[in-house]
């Protein structure tokens, strides 16, 4: 049985020692650093499953790190920080974070998290030796869900992990309203505790990504009161094509 292994990276040694000790009891390998350089270092001897990185670091900061982390593996990456401002936790994503998570936390919903994520990440890493193709086909939106990949009037965009994930799910259920707690529970796995911004600032990024005018969404509409479904009543048609 293969032990997954995660990183932790953070200046607060009370924190890596609270957090190894907690992850440990759960069976996991654990690694820490206490700095942005010894991070990226690390990483490329470790090959981790999950980083959990602070925002606020010595000599690199967390925004800077996950950046960097981004272009030499790709693994879940939560931050885990002090700033809980709307405008951090948007920060911490839009450079590449997963999650966001503020402290002071709770030992066991950052396990909960943890656990929803390597799932997330071995349920993907299994679709993509599959070897069926599945796409969806819109007027100039093409998702490839074995591929994993998105193109906008045939330009491939790049999207993270969970901005696919929220496509694919809205997508493969066209008009089909989502409350904001499904799509929550359905992508990052764990209950949404109240918490809605992670999901809102991703939904924000994908479409700034796919959408030709974010400010007035052509398919990821907003449900007042609901959540979001994905619009294809323009006279669109849904095609699913297996080969």
């Amino acid at each position: 049985m293969n032990v997954s292994k995660i990183l932790v990276v953070d200046d607060e040694p009370e924190i890596i020692e609270l957090i190894t000790l907690y992850l440990q009891r759960e069976g996991y390998s654990v690694f820490a650093a206490d700095n942005g350089t010894d991070a990226l270092r690390m990483i490329g001897e470790i090959k981790p499953d999950l980083i959990l990185l602070d925002v606020l670091l010595k000599q690199l900061n967390g925004l800077d790190v996950c950046q960097q982390i981004r272009q030499i593996i790709d693994v879940p990456i939560l931050f885990v920080s002090a700033k809980s401002d709307d405008q951090d936790v948007i920060n911490g994503l839009a450079a590449g974070g997963d999650d966001y998570i503020t402290k002071p936390f709770s030992p066991g919903q950052l396990v909960a998290r943890i656990k929803a994520h390597l799932r997330r990440q071995s349920l993907n890493m299994h679709h993509h030796g599959e070897h069926n193709r599945n796409l969806l086909i819109f007027d100039g939106l093409i998702i490839d869900l074995t591929a994993r990949t998105v193109r906008v009037h045939n330009q491939y965009v790049a999207l993270s992990v969970k901005e696919f994930e929220l496509l694919s799910l809205l997508a493969k259920q066209p008009n089909r309203a989502f409350q904001l707690a499904t799509l929550y529970e359905a992508v990052w796995g764990v209950e949404s505790i109240g918490d809605t911004r992670t999901l809102m600032v991703h939904m924000s990024n994908l479409r700034k990504k796919i959408e030709p005018d974010p400010t007035n969404p052509r398919w990821i509409v907003t449900m007042r009161g609901v959540g979001y479904k994905f619009n294809t009543e323009e006279g669109n048609d849904l095609q699913n094509v297996y080969r």
